[in-house]
Order: C-alpha cells, then sequence, then structure tokens
C-alpha cells in the first residue's frame, strides 16, 4: 500500500464563528465539539488510517505556535508544520505538499488533503471511506469524496456523479456551484448529487502532472517555493516570492473541474464543515424544547434557541429561534437564519480597526498565554500564564514599566544585572528602559499578575534582545 500523507490545511479565519472565532485564534484551534479541537480531532482521526505518514499542517506565520503546541499536546510531535508566507487559496496549498510529498516520502506517495475545521462524529466510516480512497488512488486516479447530503443545504458546492466504477466510486459528471434553494431540494429529490466536502486523495506524481498541464505558471512557482524553503526552528516556511506568484485560485477551480482523472468515494460518516453557528442546532437538545447550550445558561419559556456562554451566567425569557454567543469582550444575538451574516460585523470591526475582530482577550504565545483584565489611562493589568521550562525573549520597554506578582508556580526573573527567584505571593518591580526576561523553571505552569503603568501600552513597544522562538532580527533560517 502506498504511504499515505495527510495534508492538513489549518491557514482560515472563521469568521463566521465570530466572536468565539478571532483571527488570531481561528475556529480550528477551538473546543467547539468536545476535549480536543478541530485540529487536534482531525489529527487523530486521520492517524487511525492505516499506512499514514505523520501530518503535514500548512498555515500561517501568526498560528505557528498554536499549531505546533495542539499537535504536542495529543502526541504527534512527528508532525510538519509548514508557513504559507500569505494565504493563496487551496491549489498552491496542494501544489507544495505534493512537492513536499514527493521529497520526503517519493513521487507515488499519497496527498490526503483536507481542512483542519471540519468535524466527523463516525470516525470509522470516515476510516473505510479514506482507506478505500487509497486503493483507487493508488491506481493514478484522483479521488475526491462525496458527502452524502441529508438536506437540501445552500452552503455547499455539489457534485454530480456519473457512472459507478470499481471500489464503491463514481465517476466525476459535474462540479456544481452552491445552489438556490429551490435547485438544491431538486438535487435532493433527483439523486446522484453530494456535497463537495472540499477534501482529495491523489498520488503526488499524478497531481503535480495535471498543475503542470493545466496551470503551469503555479506549478513553476509552488516547485521553485519548495526548493528554496528554510527550516526556522521546528517549521519549513516557503520562499516567499516565488509562492506570491502563485494565483490565488482553489483547487476546484484550478485543477478538479478540468481534469477527467478523477473519481468520487462517498463518505457518510456526520461530516460537518462547522461554518456557522448553526452547527450547534445539530448536537442534542438539552430540553423537551429544543433548546441546546452550553456554558451557564438560564432558560424561561424560550423554545429552539443555540445558546453558547463562555464566561458568565446568560439568561433569556421568552425567545425561540435564537443564537446567542457570549464571550468575555463581545456578544452575539441573531435569528438562526441569519447567523451567516456575522462575517458583515466582522467586516464592520476590521474597517473600523476593532480588536474585536482579531484578537481575543486571552492571546497565546508559544511560551503561554496573557488576558488583560483591566485597561485604563496609563495602565493596564494582565494575567500571565507561563508554560513549564519556557521562558519570555530578553526584552526592553521605551514607554512602560512593570510590577510582577506571583500568583502561583515559581518565577526566575532578569532584570538589568540581577537574576533571582520569586515564589508565590513575592513581587518585582521592572523600572522602564531596563533590560528584562521572566523564565519558568518548575514543573507547574506560572501564573502572575502583570500591572504595567506609562505613557504608551501597546504590544509593539518590545525591543527583544533574544529570543529561544526566533522572533529577533538575527534568527537565522537554514535550507530544508
Amino acid at each position: 500500500m502506498h504511504m499515505i500523507v495527510p495534508v492538513l490545511m489549518a491557514g482560515g479565519s472563521g469568521t463566521r464563528l465570530w466572536p468565539l472565532s478571532r483571527e488570531q485564534h481561528p475556529k480550528q484551534f477551538l473546543k467547539l465539539l468536545g476535549e480536543h479541537s478541530l485540529l487536534q480531532s482531525t489529527a487523530l482521526r486521520v492517524a487511525a488510517v492505516e499506512e499514514t505518514a505523520p501530518p503535514l499542517v500548512i498555515g500561517g506565520d501568526a498560528h505557528r505556535f498554536v499549531i505546533a503546541e495542539q499537535l504536542r499536546q495529543v502526541g504527534l510531535e512527528g508532525a510538519t508544520v509548514m508557513l504559507e508566507p500569505e494565504g493563496r487559496n487551496t491549489a498552491p496549498a496542494a501544489a507544495v505538499a505534493a512537492h513536499y510529498a514527493t521529497s520526503n516520502y517519493g513521487p507515488q506517495a499519497l496527498v490526503f488533503l483536507m481542512a483542519a475545521d471540519q468535524a466527523v462524529t463516525d470516525s470509522a466510516a470516515f476510516v473505510a471511506a479514506v482507506e478505500a480512497a487509497a486503493v483507487i488512488a493508488a491506481t493514478g486516479k484522483i479521488v475526491t469524496f462525496g458527502i452524502k447530503p441529508t438536506h437540501p443545504e445552500t452552503g455547499f458546492g455539489y457534485i454530480k456523479v456519473g457512472a459507478a466504477i470499481d471500489g464503491g466510486a463514481f465517476d466525476v459528471a459535474a462540479f456544481v456551484e452552491k445552489p438556490a434553494l429551490e435547485k438544491a431540494e431538486a438535487f435532493i429529490a433527483e439523486g446522484g448529487y453530494y456535497w463537495n466536502g472540499g477534501m482529495f486523495m491523489f498520488r503526488a506524481d499524478v497531481f503535480l502532472d495535471e498543475l503542470k498541464k493545466l496551470e503551469p505558471e503555479m506549478y513553476a512557482a509552488s516547485l521553485q517555493s519548495w526548493n528554496h524553503a528554510v527550516k526556522d526552528i521546528d517549521f519549513v516556511r516557503l520562499e516567499v516570492n516565488a509562492f506570491r506568484k502563485c494565483r490565488n485560485e482553489s483547487i476546484d477551480y484550478a485543477v478538479m473541474e478540468k481534469t477527467r482523472n478523477i473519481a468520487l468515494v462517498p463518505l457518510d460518516a456526520g461530516w460537518d464543515d462547522v461554518g456557522s453557528w448553526t452547527f450547534l442546532g445539530k448536537l442534542p437538545a438539552n430540553d423537551a424544547a429544543g433548546n441546546r447550550t452550553r456554558g451557564d445558561v438560564m432558560l424561561e419559556d424560550c423554545s429552539d434557541n443555540l445558546v453558547h456562554a463562555s464566561t458568565r451566567l446568560v439568561s433569556m425569557i421568552g425567545m425561540s429561534d435564537t443564537v446567542v454567543v457570549e464571550t468575555e469582550d463581545a456578544i452575539l444575538v441573531a435569528p438562526r437564519g441569519r447567523v451567516q451574516e456575522v462575517k458583515k460585523i466582522v467586516a464592520r470591526l476590521k474597517k473600523d480597526k476593532r480588536s474585536e475582530a482579531e484578537t481575543s482577550p486571552r492571546v497565546y504565545r508559544p511560551w503561554g498565554s496573557y488576558e488583560t483584565v483591566a485597561l485604563g489611562e496609563r495602565f493596564q493589568v494582565k494575567r500571565i500564564i507561563v508554560k513549564p521550562g519556557q521562558k519570555l525573549s530578553l526584552q526592553m520597554h521605551h514607554h512602560r514599566a512593570e510590577h510582577w506578582i506571583v500568583v502561583k508556580g515559581t518565577a526566575r526573573v532578569w532584570c538589568g544585572e540581577k537574576n533571582f527567584l520569586l515564589c508565590e505571593d513575592q513581587s518585582t518591580y521592572i523600572p522602564l528602559g531596563h533590560t528584562h526576561r521572566l523564565e519558568n523553571p518548575g514543573k507547574v505552569p506560572l501564573e502572575l499578575i502583570e500591572v504595567q503603568s506609562g505613557v504608551y501600552l501597546g504590544e509593539d513597544d518590545i525591543v527583544r534582545f533574544e529570543d529561544i522562538y526566533g522572533r529577533t532580527p538575527a534568527a537565522a533560517p537554514v535550507k530544508v
């Protein structure tokens, strides 16, 4: 059996799940359906397939440490994280994935391309479909997975199938754009139509041959970007200028709708793209009135609502068919039928340069996380958590001083020429302009409160002199 190389595309922004999903911490990193994030669930699900290599995760620079940490948490430390200089849609991502698979596992390796932010409830059916697709892909066919439709959906593209072929697959007759409701209902009534879930499997050499014929400029640019990629700590950075020459195009338009060498394998595994808050409607109801709730929620005379509470009590009276999503800094309220329009709110937030579009109150860093608990004129209070064995960069601020109070754990502090330990309930002062560093030398998370004071408190007031995560100008990536 040919080696299967799982490729998880993790570069999306997930704006339709705002306010929980933000640009700097989008939906693929959220625990929306259980103890694992969508990325972690996807990686674990595909790891159950036989003859699979460690996954390749393709994402952006801003998310690199979150990706690495989430994979480490579920024991997938052999994974490769490839960083795109910028998002160029799925066709360039598929191209560099095929080059990667060729270089590491040979030209006949099977690339299994999928989004990292989808959900599957029947893992056994998923594995069976993937293994059936691998048999067909090994013969030289490009395989797409057709999701068995459960209702007339207008938010997905469709794939019309032709004649049945060996292995339970079908010829592909046509790719169909997202339809109007009447047409979607006709597709369901007629049969022979599947949702396009954006999952594909192909031999690396087969896909690259098709790409070379159909998109020669993209093929050449993606190959150059891969050939000049560099390793930066544990990440692979694609070459910037060549990658930007790749046309911004989906794999469907670039290859799948044009090639004749394609087959469809049906997938009936409880698939969902978790594309909007309506996905909560597929969870079991919490009461006889059809309400689906998560978190601290209290309802009175309510029916068929979807409520997600993150940090506080959410109470509702006499409401129906309403979506409510609460976070620390934003609340979304919308009729269930209009929840897709949340992207209009996100667009307005971006236009107004509001932080709520990009960042959550909790910001993740490679060493841990921080969250702002109070902010006023000339002061800011943060709660900082540093993971065991990790340390922040050696840095200095031009415009602010800081007080650190240890709440839990032990801190090693560098301040100027001093180097000392702080235990619980102890504190220290970092004067403006002093070089300093914070480390957790212990085996439990370090939690502290930081009180900042000064004329400017922005995150860009950081001068880094040394950093174990390669965030200084002196960081020197090496050729892959």
